[in-house]
């Protein structure tokens, strides 16, 4: 997996990001079975697996000693409700419920949901992503008739695991009615669900700093010491966004 440029988790815009990730759902299928699963079943990408990649990626980004995620445990608070702007309520909802599921709170921490990922997409697909609103809105009415037709219901109103289960279907291509290849929407979805995990707060997702916690990033910084450079401390969180400091000019949300 390719590593992203140096600022690309702080101050690069949305459609930016998306041309430098967007091969982060490209992984051989052979890399995405579990050990001993069935011949045939795909996996969705583990939550160690992609904080591992992720903190690969963050290793770029972070010069100096960082806190680990076990260390931080951030809680788990439930997102504040607020009003999408660009999707209408039924793909806000299918959105949320597969943001959820890609990157999903745990003991250790919060999830996508949690840092508002799906507020991310909602935000650019309004501005600097706003060529895939048509592309969204096809895409996540065809994950909602998929799982209508295979599982019973809606997305959001399946199960945990039947949820998965339609992703797996989707990352596989065994997903049927999509108009296109359902593992590229699934890739895209994944894509962004990583960017608003762990971007800038400034765009819209990783809310209260949720993701750089769950890495153990701690945050923007226009100076830094040599205590801070050491490699056998940990470093505090100063939960301070690229866009706090004047010195750098706001980008396109």
């Amino acid at each position: 997996m390719p590593r992203p440029d140096a600022d690309s988790f702080e101050q690069t815009s949305p459609s930016e990001q998306d041309i430098r990730a967007s091969k982060l759902g490209d992984e051989p299928k052979e890399s995405r079975i579990a050990p001993g699963a069935e011949p045939g079943m795909s996996q969705i990408l583990s939550r160690r697996e992609l904080l591992k990649q992720v903190g690969v990626m963050s290793a770029a980004v972070v010069p100096f000693g960082v806190l680990s995620p076990a260390a931080l445990r951030p809680q788990v608070t439930a997102p504040i409700a607020e009003p999408v702007t660009i999707l209408n309520a039924a793909e806000s909802e299918a959105l949320k419920a597969i943001v959820a599921r890609i990157i999903p709170a745990d003991e250790n921490g919060p999830g996508a949901l949690e840092a508002r990922a799906d507020r991310y997409i909602d935000r650019a697909l309004g501005g600097a992503l706003a060529s895939m609103r048509p592309l969204y809105a096809a895409g996540l009415a065809e994950v909602d008739a998929y799982a209508q037709s295979s599982k019973g219901a809606s997305f959001a109103k399946l199960s945990s695991s039947d949820q998965d289960s339609v992703l797996a279907d989707m990352q596989d291509d065994r997903a049927t009615g999509f108009t296109g290849q359902p593992s590229e929407f699934f890739a895209l979805l994944r894509t962004h669900t990583i960017q608003g995990t762990f971007a800038d707060p400034f765009y819209g997702g990783n809310a209260n700093f949720a993701g750089w916690d769950l890495i153990g990033y701690p945050g923007a910084r226009v100076v830094v010491t040599a205590d801070v450079q050491r490699m056998d401390v940990t470093t505090a969180p100063n939960h301070k966004s690229a866009y706090d400091y004047g010195m750098f000019s706001k980008g396109v949300v």
